[in-house]
């Protein structure tokens, strides 16, 4: 694609090449965080909603070397950079993406369903309570379909013991959890606070499609110290590729 007005970022630790627009939706803790939270094993095949330009998509496949990944992201600018990106990062191999809208459902695409989905939704589905920054990023805060359009793709997405990964907004936890059960289950949550004395804005929700084991919530992750550097030492390594989110 036309190259003007794209810029080249480097994340996990610089691993990862990531060529995105100044003007959309731009890759940042969330999809770092999504990327850290897959556990794909060798050979299995893992699908992203909604990749966007592939800043989690192409983390997670430089964190998980053997496995297979396919990105679906709707808008077609995205979608053509995240294909770049792909390939810049030596990638194209294992890493496929397609243009489809979630909206329109997982069978849509005509794959076979994979051993584990991860997603970013958009954090808002009320247009009167939002004003997206740029007209390029309102695909990315506005979900047309609302959070339990992405929920179903997800539930269709994955065979049955597979692992659905979603991070979202800490407030829509219950909303997330109601659209997932009865249809997945083995919740296990991990709660993302700005520090360690504040309330968490984000939560990480792993479900497994069928599973029945009871609900898990996890230590929090702490981004920042109140005091010293940037980001707190574990979320720095987390950051950088250096450790994972376990579940």
């Amino acid at each position: 694609m036309d190259d003007t007005g794209v810029t080249e970022d480097r994340v996990l630790g610089g691993r990862v090449r990531l060529r995105q627009r100044p003007d959309g939706y731009r890759a940042g803790m969330d999809a770092a965080l999504l990327a850290a939270a897959c556990d794909a094993l060798p050979g299995q095949r893992v699908i992203e909603a909604g990749c966007g330009v592939g800043g989690a998509l192409l983390a997670a496949a430089t964190r998980r070397p053997g496995a297979i990944f396919q990105g679906v992201e709707r808008d077609s600018v995205a979608a053509s950079l995240a294909v770049e990106n792909a390939a810049l990062n030596a990638l194209d191999d294992r890493v496929a993406i397609a243009q489809g809208d979630i909206e329109a459902g997982f069978r849509a695409l005509g794959l076979p369903a994979f051993d584990a989905v991860m997603t970013n939704p958009p954090f808002f589905d009320d247009p009167q309570a939002l004003r997206a920054p740029a007209p390029a990023k309102s695909g990315a805060w506005m979900a047309d379909g609302g959070l339990a359009a992405w929920t179903g793709f997800c539930l269709k997405a994955v065979r049955e013991g597979g692992t659905i990964t979603i991070i979202h907004r800490a407030d829509r936890l219950a909303d997330i959890l109601g659209a997932l059960a009865p249809k997945a289950g083995s919740f296990r949550i991990r709660p993302v606070a700005p520090f360690a004395d504040a309330p968490a804005k984000r939560v990480i929700v792993r479900a497994i499609k069928t599973g029945k084991a009871p609900l898990v919530l996890l230590p929090p992750l702490v981004l920042h110290d109140r005091e010293g550097g940037k980001h707190a030492a574990a979320a720095e390594a987390i950051l950088r590729g250096e450790a994972a989110l376990d579940w």
